[in-house]
């Protein structure tokens, strides 16, 4: 008998594939995403603004970097936009060229995955379930004092939706800068925190040179397929490496001009923040009734759930939930993940409620 593949947040037609389902029919709490979608202004001025395709998009992308030095309080000359996170990620390991690195875990695969292309080593910190995810900074610098020189943070973090404030990055970055370790922090989920403020790193880009922070519009702007990211660091002279090895147009015109939109509409920005602040809230406290399973405090736009009901596993969750065209993600991917968990993120509230009957029903 074939066993189950464990499938990834956005691999939506391989499950459609293997359970015989249509994609138009599945709720995906997999992706992260959004659930109000692209915003429908922006996607008006898209459509009215195709002809950008028949120009090469500026070379410094200076309107783009203007509009989001607005929206992050930080300035232009201190931003990068790249081709998604991923290339950002990509550019940063091989500009600090570090030789050992450590990376917060559990946490997304694709920092590992780019540091395999370096010469690096990679060791991983575990954050551990039983204190809710919640980071030892007296414990991390410890550790860091093994001779290591970069440092892989996701704030807040995915999987376990846990986060780590403003002034503790501070300590650690003060650490770090006396050890030069440099410190990436990726911020994709930090517009979804309770008080954004509290959490980002960005503010602190102006007093530590050892540090580059990223955003995307994937997560919090639903739109994952314009792979438009950026990065953020007070360090000129390591910004001017990495743009140097960037492939030059990395973003196209639509998308440049797609961002633009996205950062100044206020009022999708405010609606997103209530729908997710008061849902995960609902969602949160309805589970702290289930005995089947252990849910984690949440910073991001998703819940981690750990399975303690003997003999349901994360397997089981998942095909439950696949049967009413629920799309969950079950953890048993992410490294450091030690027992069995499901994480899953905010959608709009009808299909919260349904996602929640079924897990009730376990």
């Amino acid at each position: 008998m074939t066993s189950k593949p464990v499938f990834h947040g956005s691999d939506i037609e391989k499950i459609c594939s293997f359970y015989h389902l249509k994609k138009e029919n599945i709720i995906n709490f997999g992706a992260n995403v959004n659930p109000l979608g692209l915003p429908k202004n922006v996607q008006k001025e898209l459509a009215s603004h195709l002809f950008l395709l028949s120009s090469y998009p500026d070379r410094e992308y200076s309107s783009l970097r203007n509009a989001l030095s607005q929206y992050c309080s930080i300035p232009s000359d201190f931003i990068l936009p790249g081709n998604g996170s991923s290339e950002l990620i990509s550019l940063l390991i091989e500009a600090v060229n570090p030789r050992h690195t450590l990376i917060l875990g559990p946490t997304y695969s694709e920092y590992s995955r780019e540091l395999s292309f370096s010469g690096s080593t990679e060791t991983w910190y575990h954050l551990e379930d039983s204190s809710d995810f919640a980071l030892d900074i007296q414990n991390l610098c410890l550790t860091l004092e093994k001779d290591y020189d970069f440092l892989i943070m996701c704030n807040p973090n995915n999987p376990t939706s846990s986060a780590v404030t403003q002034e503790k990055l501070r300590k650690i970055l003060t650490f770090c800068r006396q050890k030069e370790i440099f410190v990436m922090i990726d911020e994709t989920y930090v517009e979804f925190a309770p008080d954004p403020q509290l959490i980002t790193a960005v503010p602190l880009t102006r007093e530590f040179e050892n540090l580059m922070v990223l955003r995307g519009v994937s997560k919090f702007f639903a739109a994952p397929g314009m792979r438009l990211g950026y990065g953020i660091t007070g360090n000129k002279e390591l910004l001017s490496k990495i743009k140097n090895r960037q492939i030059p147009w990395s973003i196209n015109s639509l998308g440049a001009f797609a961002g633009e939109l996205l950062v100044q509409d206020k009022d999708y920005i405010s609606r997103t923040r209530q729908l997710i602040l008061k849902e995960r809230e609902k969602l949160y406290q309805e589970l702290l009734k289930l005995s089947s399973f252990k849910v984690f405090p949440a910073f991001a736009n998703f819940l981690l759930l750990k399975i303690i009901k003997p003999g349901l596993t994360a397997s089981n969750v998942f095909e439950a939930c696949i049967r009413q065209n629920l799309m969950i993600r079950d953890c048993s991917s992410f490294q450091c993940l030690d027992g069995e968990f499901v994480r899953f993120c905010i959608m709009l509230p009808e299909h919260n409620e349904q996602l929640l009957n079924v897990l009730k029903g376990l």
